[in-house]
């Protein structure tokens, strides 16, 4: 076997173990393959790509795939996709799947979700292969003769030759001012109009695309500097300079220094007015409005200056994590503390993709107790009883006024210990429970003792909404019994006053 023969053998073998590794853990190629896939790129699509979008909250993202699943059940039946929309959106943002992205704002405490650059990807080519009503040619031509001029002229060390070029070019700018003077005018067609106008949107938005890749390729940075961080036993100096040669490889490759100067470029005042100038002259033509165009491609540089604060927020989140970990002094406070953190944090990696079945871990409580203001009653003024003072007499016949001298003692001290016996055994209690535990002696002068402490106590409420029955033997020894009010007593005033509430 000759040499030539052996080297495409090799190579042969190292493109298809490539591709099996990337059908076996590429994101996209699992997306593809995935078995509702049609549904996952079509509404991702309408949700991120084709409004430009880069990030929606759970919430109306939920609603959003909803009413999808709503739309296309009604379409191929209602057993198509039985789970819930947010069943879905969970098992697509799982490490296993990897086609959302989850996470939590600064600034928000409800999750969100973005697009992952992978999913991207698969989603732009199933739509690529669809067939296009229109391939321009022309604008792609165009632009590679002009991107290979600027790369000649860029290059050129020769000053006499850059000279020439730009003589040249003058004597055809000022061949072309004096046709135009003498009212020779060239005009690009219709035709060149909306192949020109086609591919400036495409390019527009692929630029976001970029940007979604440019901040990974820094998450995934920051997610490495934080895994050594956590398993790291040398020393602080080989760990920085490890992390700050990687940061400044990426600032310093093709694509950092690219995104650097597309960064600088648009967020000059004076290119972004020109933008907005340029982009609404455009759309003024008759030729571009006939394609009816997507009018968020107005405000297109804006879409890009908010992508490109979400990459520097992702840079800014490494130099934090740095700066927590050159934070000498809380690191030798927390010495302990940060030792125990960098057990959980290698154990957690340890077991990151093998993970227990069992984890054995209990919970003492499963939600604190909360005591809130709004919680209290509000005031209730009290209720004023009318009284008939009318005496009305049955007949003429005299009233012994011995009863007026038979006068009972309620001794209200002893009442009020009876309550507090009561409430030894439990936070609040009832008057109904305390004269179950000490029956009525005195009757209804008794109960009206007990209606005198309540209303002097301020641990005590009433219940004006719902009643109890107050059951006692009187001297002679017939039953009765009394329908009032719930009276409540505590130990301290009690946060909820309900109905029929009890301790």
């Amino acid at each position: 076997m000759d040499t030539g023969q052996s080297q495409t053998q090799s190579s042969a073998s190292a493109d298809y173990r490539a591709l099996t590794a990337l059908r076996d853990g590429h994101p996209a190629w699992r997306l593809m393959n995935a078995d509702h896939s049609a549904l996952i790129i079509s509404f991702l699509h309408r949700a991120y790509l084709k409004n430009n979008v880069r990030t929606v909250s759970e919430s109306d993202l939920t609603i959003q795939l909803d009413e999808y699943l709503y739309q296309v059940r009604l379409d191929v039946g209602d057993d198509a996709f039985p789970r819930a929309a947010g069943e879905y959106l969970e098992d697509w943002a799982s490490d296993k799947r990897g086609w959302l992205r989850k996470y939590y704002p600064a600034d928000s405490d409800e999750p969100h979700f973005d697009i992952a650059t992978a999913t991207e990807q698969a989603i732009e080519w199933a739509f690529s292969l669809r067939r296009r009503a229109f391939i321009g040619t022309e604008s792609r031509l165009l632009t590679v003769f002009e991107l290979l001029q600027q790369l000649v002229e860029g290059t050129e060390t020769d000053p006499h030759v850059r000279i020439a070029d730009l003589e040249r070019r003058r004597k055809q700018i000022d061949g072309e001012i004096a046709r135009i003077r003498e009212g020779v005018l060239h005009f690009i067609d219709e035709t060149g109009v909306r192949e020109r106008f086609l591919h400036i949107a495409n390019t527009a938005r692929t630029l976001l695309s970029d940007f979604r890749a440019v901040e990974q390729n820094f998450r995934d940075l920051d997610r490495a500097a934080r895994e050594r961080i956590a398993t790291w036993e040398g020393g602080k100096g080989d760990l920085l300079a490890e992390i700050f040669g990687e940061r400044d490889a990426i600032a310093e490759s093709d694509q950092g220094k690219s995104f650097r100067a597309f960064w600088d470029f648009l967020l000059s005042p004076a290119r972004q007015e020109e933008l907005s100038r340029l982009l609404e002259q455009v759309f003024a033509l008759e030729a571009v409005q006939q394609l009816k165009p997507d009018r968020r491609i107005l405000r297109i540089h804006y879409d890009w200056l908010a992508a490109g604060e979400s990459t520097q927020r992702t840079v800014a989140k490494l130099s934090a994590e740095l700066r927590r970990y050159l934070d000498d002094k809380a690191w030798l406070e927390n010495r302990r503390i940060m030792q125990l953190l960098h057990d959980i944090e290698a154990n957690a990696l340890g077991v990151r993709d093998r993970l227990p079945t069992t984890l054995g871990l209990t919970i003492d409580g499963l939600a604190p107790e909360l005591r809130f203001t709004m919680d209290r009653p509000l005031f209730r003024p009290p209720e004023k009883s009318e009284l008939d003072d009318a005496i009305v007499l049955s007949s003429t016949d005299d009233i012994p006024a011995d009863a007026l001298f038979d006068m009972l003692h309620v001794d209200k001290q002893l009442l009020t210990e009876r309550i507090h016996r009561v409430l030894q055994q439990r936070s609040q209690t009832t008057l109904a429970e305390v004269v179950q535990a000490h029956p009525l002696e005195h009757g209804l002068a008794e109960l009206v003792a007990y209606f005198s402490i309540a209303a002097e106590d301020d641990a005590a409420a009433f219940a004006m909404d719902s009643t109890e029955t107050i059951a006692w033997t009187d001297s002679d020894g017939r039953p009765r019994r009394a329908i009032v009010p719930v009276v409540i007593f505590a130990r301290s005033k009690p946060l909820l006053i309900e109905a029929g509430a009890s301790a």
